[in-house]
């Protein structure tokens, strides 16, 4: 199984030692040396708990080191001479003579394309085989999903067991991170690199499930224009180790259903969550459509089997299931805030369960759209007081990061029940102010939970516990909040 190579950086050698020795979980640390001021091969290797990495990385090649080549190339001879288990040294370096120096063992010889990936990768990575050093490290920058799929043949073709490191940059290459063993890696990177698309060994190991990962995993994803801060890895993750099935969650962001769908076959993955932009244009990819799916228009879910891609949808069953639980639904009034693919699923799943419905949006037209699809009525914008006993805010107003937004007025909340789609926050201001008048809420993350039920049962047959997802998926909004980069 691949191991976990944790990179540290600071401003000094003594910060590096210390930021190296809080690394938990790792079985490798890459010691920066070219993000301190003073670099120290020795001052950073002592007192070492673990194997170590020692790399000082030219401008060039995405580092920082000010220093001229023969200081950077002493400082590498040193940490191999003070015991460091490996130095990285780029291919374009000339530094031939600190590889002949061990005969090529604990040296790493190692390619980066930040712009792209080199149409002639097969003949570089061949003439870094010929250099003879231990590992081959190439780290290039897909441009979209299916980029990957280049990387992984070269397992096939030029990969040999524990000689092998491949690397995806950015967002398209985050499968290369949490599923180096599809790519022949030895090891993958981990840390606080987020630029470069570096997760921290956390998690890896308890959001991805790392350490359980295998040859006979199942694997599973979201596809969406940018899902890197989705909480649905969390949540299917956990359901996973719960449950004790051989599947992983990952993110797969696609530039297009095209690229989804060409990488996923050479993946050979099982199933995947689809969301936004790639819900409607996956339509003319699958081989088979659900009727549900179909109604509603759009898909959430694909499941593939016996090389058969499926599309689905379990939004409208993932809505109806928690207001289910504490309401008779049948005969409600019911008013929908908003005109877009949500909408349309709640819209679907209401009439279902015998529901009068009406769509408000401030685009008449669009509102006219739905209502037609979906068979209900339109009404105005904002729905009149009095009018309904359900409303239903498929908007993104009140959304993170503008959570002090609310897409009606407090006086208009006169009916009985409030239901917000939106899930970040978990409360949001038109719950808060609903609840003040005196209706009954309900949360967006209960719908995510519901839906994401949906999924796991008809990708695995296997029930997945509403609280376990639900622990999962606010556990990782924490984790986002104290981030004030990260938006979900």
């Amino acid at each position: 199984m691949a191991l976990i190579c944790a990179t540290v950086t600071a401003a000094t050698t003594a910060d590096l030692r210390r930021q190296r020795d809080a690394v938990a979980n790792a079985d490798l640390i890459e010691l920066r040396l070219d993000t301190v001021s003073d670099p120290d091969a020795a001052g950073a290797l002592a007192g070492r708990r673990a194997p170590v990495i020692v790399t000082c990385r030219s401008a060039a090649e995405g580092g920082h080191f000010k220093g001229s080549e023969e200081e950077r190339k002493r400082i590498l001879l040193e940490a191999l001479a003070l015991g460091a288990d490996y130095v990285d040294v780029e291919m374009q370096t000339g530094f031939d003579d600190v590889i002949r120096q061990r005969s090529g063992r604990g040296v790493i010889v190692s390619l980066h394309d930040f712009d792209g990936i080199p149409a002639d990768l097969p003949s570089r990575i061949s003439a870094m085989r010929a250099t003879g050093a231990q590992v081959v490290k190439i780290a290039v920058t897909p441009k979209r999903l299916a980029d990957c799929n280049t990387l992984l043949a070269i397992h096939g073709q030029h990969g040999k067991p524990g000689e092998l490191v491949v690397l995806g940059l950015g967002p398209f290459g985050s499968t290369t991170r949490i599923l180096p063993g599809r790519f022949g890696s030895a090891w993958t990177y981990a840390g606080a690199l987020q630029e470069i698309g570096q997760l921290s060994v956390n998690a890896l190991v308890n959001a991805y499930n790392f350490r359980s990962i295998d040859a006979s995993t199942e694997i599973y994803g979201i596809v969406g224009g940018s899902v890197a801060h989705s909480v649905s890895p969390a949540m299917h993750n956990a359901a996973f180790r719960a449950l004790q099935f051989n599947g992983a969650y990952v993110p797969l962001p696609a530039v297009d259903a095209a690229d989804f769908v060409e990488f996923g076959k050479a993946f050979k993955i099982s199933g995947a969550s689809v969301t936004m932009p790639h819900k409607v244009t996956l339509f003319d990819q699958l081989d088979e459509v659900y009727s549900v799916a179909r109604r509603i228009g759009a898909i959430n879910t694909v499941r593939v089997e016996n090389g058969r891609w499926i599309g689905g949808n379990t939004d409208a069953a993932g809505f109806l299931e928690p207001l289910r639980e504490r309401v008779p639904v049948r005969g409600l009034q019911a008013s929908i805030l908003g005109a877009g693919g949500a909408a349309r699923a709640v819209a679907v799943g209401l009439a279902s369960a015998g529901c009068s419905v009406r769509i408000h949006a401030r685009d008449d037209a669009k509102a006219k759209h739905v209502a037609m699809q979906t068979g209900s009525e339109v009404g105005p914008w904002p729905p009149k007081p009095g009018s309904w006993d359900l409303l239903v805010n498929c908007t993104p107003i009140g959304m993170f990061p503008r959570a002090d937004e609310t897409p009606i007025d407090r006086e208009q909340l006169t009916g009985r029940y409030v239901y917000d789609i939106v899930y970040n926050p978990t409360q949001t201001r038109l719950m808060r102010e609903a609840a003040e008048m005196g209706c009954q809420t309900i949360g967006g993350l209960e719908m995510l939970v519901a839906q994401a039920q949906e999924q796991f049962h008809w990708w695995t047959g296997l029930r997945a516990a509403a609280a376990l997802m639900r622990e999962a998926a606010l556990k990782r909004l924490a984790e986002f909040s104290r981030n004030e980069n990260h938006v979900v």
